[in-house]
């Protein structure tokens, strides 16, 4: 069983998943390659100084591995409660988590299936989004939103930050403390 499951390894999926790892959580990654920032140049990301969108979502998914999430290329097809958390089905297997993140970046469609709530996108070309309160958390307990399918800017650096919050928020609940990351150098 993982303590997080997370839909999407675009800047926001990827994001969250460093964090959750780095935190000691057992955290699955899933990735359907689909992301939208696959597609960009990125000069507006702070501390790149330009960037090829697949470099940043591959540099992305190495972090995130780096500290123990694991790596599914699959794409999600449903997520149903169980006891203890979720089962959450790929096109070849299936896994349990206790929580799941929604980093789907455009795609609304899953989460609509599995009765998540969906409204209105805000930003230009986005159709609908998963309504969520500030920390991530949906009207389903234990999934969570992050990234442009919780209704934050396209921009990877935005993403990427959102992504990094839903986690904190999830990682301090399952603690029962509020978490914070941050390491010193040591020279």
């Amino acid at each position: 069983m993982f303590d997080i499951a997370i839909i999407g390894a675009g800047p926001a999926g990827a994001s969250a998943a460093l964090f959750t790892a780095k935190a000691g959580k057992k955290t699955l990654l899933i990735d359907s390659d689909k992301s939208v920032t696959k597609k960009a140049w990125i000069e507006n990301h702070y501390g790149v100084p330009g960037l090829k969108g697949p470099e940043l979502v591959d540099i992305g998914k190495q972090q995130a591995t780096k500290f123990g999430a694991e790596l599914v290329a699959d794409a999600v097809v449903n997520v149903t409660k169980q006891e203890n958390g979720f089962k959450v089905e790929t096109e070849s297997s299936s896994y349990e988590a206790t929580h799941v993140i929604f980093a789907t970046g455009l795609g609304a469609d899953l989460a609509e299936k599995i009765g998540l709530e969906i409204k209105p996108g805000t930003e230009p070309r986005i159709k609908s989004i998963i309504a969520c309160d500030a920390s991530g958390k949906t009207n389903i307990e234990g999934i969570w939103a992050a990234g442009t399918i919780a209704g934050v800017s396209m921009h990877t650096i935005i993403t990427a930050g959102d992504g990094a919050k839903v986690a904190i928020n999830i990682i301090s609940e399952l603690n029962g403390t509020r978490y914070v990351d941050h390491d010193l150098l040591t020279t």
